[in-house]
């Protein structure tokens, strides 16, 4: 079964009394396990997509189903359940909290949204921490963080829960070659391991060449042409 199935889902924004169609009948299927990017410029859609599969914004027309679940009629409620019981982020903006410690953000979702146990929680916390090379900066709150150093607390807080499904906006944006490398690494253990599904929206084309499906957005429409999509990323 597939883990997601987008079957001709349209988004529409209003600016004023001006209506701005941001996805315009896409349709698409993930797989469970797939490395999958959606790149292209800047406003053609990647975000809104990205949104509405981690359940933060719903299509307007269309059915998109993740996990057996249209997530399209699920309530705010159930939404935010659904989201920490399958899924991870990673934004470009890092969203860590400002008032925890980077030990304390990656175990945030197994505190609130899983309530693991203490122990299994900081085994947890610390292998993650260790892989993406944070340990030493376990203490420290995020405006004590280099931008590299709060992506990559953000990385881990998405892989702690170990979800079924990782949606990512530019993950790799405020990394060194040498941390991207890492982090990218450290996904493909996770889906090779645990069947992981990993989705991106990138312009990183280091991260687009470890990518297996590469789909192109322009005007809200798709195309799945892998070399034309890394063309024009």
């Amino acid at each position: 079964m597939s883990l997601v199935t987008a079957d001709q889902i349209t988004k529409t924004y209003m600016m004023g009394e001006l209506q701005v169609p941001a996805i315009r009948g896409v349709s698409f299927e993930l797989q469970p396990g797939s490395f999958v990017s959606f790149v292209g410029p800047s406003g053609s859609g990647k975000t809104t997509l990205l949104n509405m599969l981690g359940c933060l914004d719903h299509p307007d027309s269309g059915r998109l189903t993740v996990l057996g679940t249209e997530v399209a009629g699920l309530s705010r409620h159930a939404a935010a359940e659904f989201r920490g019981k399958h899924l991870g982020f990673i934004f470009q903006d890092f969203n860590l909290v400002p008032v925890l410690t980077a030990y304390e953000n990656v175990e945030y979702p197994l505190l609130m949204v899983q309530r693991r146990p203490v122990a299994e929680r900081r085994e947890r916390v610390m292998a993650l921490l260790e892989a993406v090379g944070m340990t030493a900066h376990k203490d420290k709150r995020p405006h004590q963080l280099s931008g590299g150093q709060k992506q990559r607390g953000a990385v881990a807080r998405a892989l702690v829960t170990q979800p079924d499904l990782v949606l990512a906006d530019e993950p790799t944006a405020n990394l060194d070659s040498a941390t991207a490398e890492t982090i990218i690494e450290l996904m493909r253990h996770m889906r090779d391991t645990q069947g992981t599904t990993f989705v991106f929206s990138t312009h990183d084309m280091h991260l687009v060449e470890h990518i297996e499906t590469v789909h192109k957005l322009v005007d809200g429409v798709i195309s799945s042409d892998k070399e034309a999509a890394r063309a024009h990323a």
